[in-house]
């Protein structure tokens, strides 16, 4: 899998795009040209291909330009990764009034930041250690650290919350998009797999050998209707994280009791 880093691109260059301090035009006159056109056009092409696909060359063609006019409006594709990104991050819902407390909100982010990555998988092929610092990535933490505040934890449990809930999900988020693209990278669909090799499973899943292996993998394979479901992987893992989330919560609570 590719995997691009973020923050590559010149920090003063990649800082005034994401904040658009300037938008400059073309010299040769394509006024119908833009940053959001261009990053537009970039997703575009990501989501179709992955980030193995995009180039400056490949934007250029989708948007019927040449190559160099790109370079008016974007540095390069470090600092059009960065603005990628951070686009893609203000498409998160933010409602205000969530019922059900803090939970609920953990678990509408959470949910949100799962369909993000399904929408968008080339998202995770990037490194974000370095993160872009854009307008949409700042709103949307302030956002999710507001979904905990107040509730008895310090500022740095607060952000180790949000840092928990994103991880669980960029990994889940993963596990599903590796099986949905299964079919298409093996020409081979879930179904066709097991019938070829449902004959000798019962040769290596020999319940007198493996009996715990032979009766979980049966009752899972019956219960999910395959081996692997991404969907209940998603849903139970998050129940248990906010299980966990509640009793360090509780625990703040009666710490700081009478």
């Amino acid at each position: 899998m590719t995997v691009e880093y973020s923050g590559k691109g010149d920090p003063a260059r990649s800082l005034a795009l994401l904040w658009r301090t300037s938008e400059r035009v073309s010299r040769k006159g394509k006024p119908d040209l833009s940053v959001d056109r261009i990053v537009r056009a970039a997703i575009e092409v990501a989501d179709a291909d992955g980030l193995q696909g995009l180039s400056m060359r490949r934007v250029a063609e989708k948007l019927g330009v040449g190559t160099m006019s790109l370079y008016t409006y974007v540095p390069g594709k470090p600092e059009l990764l960065d603005v990628m990104l951070d686009t893609v991050y203000g498409e998160t819902a933010r409602p205000e009034d969530v019922p059900g407390g803090w939970r609920a909100r953990l678990e509408l982010i959470a949910r949100e930041n799962w369909a993000l990555y399904l929408r968008h998988p080339w998202l995770l092929q990037v490194a974000t250690s370095r993160p872009v610092l854009g307008p949409n990535l700042t709103a949307k933490y302030d956002y999710e650290l507001r979904a905990v505040d107040g509730i008895g934890l310090t500022d740095v449990e607060m952000d180790s919350v949000i840092t928990l809930i994103t991880g669980f999900v960029h990994g889940t988020a993963r596990g599903a998009v590796e099986a949905a693209q299964a079919e298409s990278q093996t020409g081979m669909s879930d179904e066709q797999w097991w019938a070829a090799h449902a004959p000798f499973f019962g040769r290596i899943a020999d319940p007198a050998h493996f009996p715990t292996a032979a009766r979980v993998g049966q009752a899972t394979g019956e219960s999910l209707g395959a081996a692997y479901s991404a969907e209940h992987a998603f849903t139970f893992g998050l129940a248990r994280v906010l299980d966990g989330i509640q009793a360090l919560v509780d625990g703040r609570a009666q710490a700081d009791g009478p």
